[in-house]
């Protein structure tokens, strides 16, 4: 069974490793509500950072919500993600749509890095 934990190995915590996403961005996934930015590492395992700013979702309650979900489904996707540094960027309105929407978004997402990832093999 593989490993379902977001512990700190799992996260993208410096801003180099931030901007290294931001300037060799490999792989790309565009929503109104949200952006997924991806490029491989060299770490066996998949990583993710998260932007949830302020400018897009006033309310904490609803920013650390969306953060919540967004780790929640990262963590149920990393063993497929393999060596890749992610970077979730939210953006308008998502804070609109309920729990379950943003996870079944959020999900669709996922899936459609896969089949990117897949495609580039």
């Amino acid at each position: 069974m593989p490993e379902v934990t977001f512990g700190r190995d799992k996260r993208l915590l410096t801003a180099r490793a931030y901007q290294a996403v931001f300037g060799d961005t490999r792989y790309k996934v565009a929503h109104p509500h949200l952006l997924l930015l991806a490029r491989p590492n060299q770490h066996s395992h998949a990583r993710l950072g998260l932007v949830v700013a302020k400018k897009h979702i006033r309310q904490s309650v609803s920013r650390n919500r969306v953060k919540r979900v967004v780790r929640d489904t990262f963590r149920h996707t990393q063993s497929q993600l393999k060596a890749l540094d992610v970077v979730f960027l939210v953006r308008k309105g998502m804070d609109t749509l309920s729990s379950r929407e943003q996870t079944e978004l959020l999900e669709q997402s996922w899936q459609r890095l896969l089949r990117k990832l897949q495609a580039d093999q």
